[in-house]
């Protein structure tokens, strides 16, 4: 009995194996983006700036153009624009895209109810 209390058992132990949440395996895959990081930028600024802004900024003028909701939209913008431009590295620029996105999604909801 001493000798197995002194020798812990090779079995693994659950508990030691790193758990990847859905944020750390997110931030892997786009760290791995950084191949097609031209891509990125051209998606991002043509997404962005030509499709989710335009559209944004129309909800809130047809919604009474709340001046702190559009200041809001073009925050977002702002962050999208300012990764890629400083040229930062594609696990900064995807997540600030989604972010910004999620932002802006939250401002249509705000201009609707």
């Amino acid at each position: 009995m001493q000798t197995a209390l002194q020798h812990p058992s090779t079995a693994h132990d659950h508990n030691s194996l790193p758990k990847f949440t859905l944020f750390t395996r997110f931030m892997r895959w786009a760290t791995r983006q950084e191949t097609y990081h031209f891509g990125w930028i051209g998606a991002i600024l043509a997404l962005h700036g030509c499709v989710i802004t335009p559209v944004t900024v129309l909800i809130i003028a047809f919604t009474g153009m709340n001046l702190a909701l559009f200041i809001t939209a073009m925050a977002a913008m702002g962050l999208a624009l300012t990764t890629n431009l400083a040229a930062m590295p594609t696990k900064i620029t995807i997540p600030a895209f989604f972010l910004s996105v999620l932002v802006d999604v939250a401002v249509i909801v705000a201009c609707l109810v």
